[in-house]
């Protein structure tokens, strides 16, 4: 039987087999399961105590899983009210202690000082056209820590767009109409 569609689970980790439960209506496209169990693989030995950005939280799927595996500290970046709200609840109800909402849209976060992270999720709404943007936009923020890894989605019919200096691809994957990247931050801090 399929979960519904406002549905996700977590894989591994403190809080393996929960299910996260997101507003139905909001557009949310969750990472599948599958996907992001090949992104934690390839992240195995980067997540413990790690400092991590969700800049599309959504359904908080990425950064809970994070929190689960061990991360020490994860900022779920969404920029709608009542998504928002039902991160905000989640963290909450499962006690998840180093979660944290920021309501604000991703652009304006990334122009906010005082943030430095060991790994981004980046996974914005693929109809946007944003992912190239953002990407010149994290690396102009200076809030990747010297070797930080930034994982990005987008639909595997528009490619992998440009990247800007200090980035490079580290592992790829495709998983039917999604291509995914985990990239490597070669950049100064």
């Amino acid at each position: 039987m399929n979960a519904p569609r406002n549905e996700v689970r977590i894989i591994a980790g403190r809080w393996r087999s929960r299910r996260l439960r997101f507003p139905a209506d909001a557009g949310i496209r969750p990472t599948p399961d599958r996907v992001r169990e090949t992104l934690f693989n390839w992240l195995q030995g980067d997540i413990d105590g790690a400092r991590c950005l969700d800049l599309f939280a959504g359904s908080g799927a990425l950064g809970i899983e994070a929190l689960s595996r061990g991360a020490g500290r994860v900022v779920l970046v969404e920029r709608v009210p009542r998504v928002a709200a039902y991160l905000r609840e989640t963290i909450a109800q499962w006690d998840l202690r180093g979660g944290e909402v920021q309501q604000i849209d991703a652009q304006s976060f990334l122009r906010s000082p005082g943030w430095c992270f060991d790994l981004v999720f980046l996974d914005p709404p693929f109809a946007e056209g944003a992912l190239a943007p953002l990407l010149a936009a994290l690396v102009q923020s200076r809030q990747l820590a010297p070797g930080a890894r930034v994982y990005i989605e987008h639909a595997a019919r528009d490619g992998l767009p440009a990247l800007p200096p200090g980035l490079q691809v580290w592992r790829s994957s495709r998983a039917g109409e999604v291509g995914y990247h985990l990239l490597a931050w070669e950049g100064g801090a």
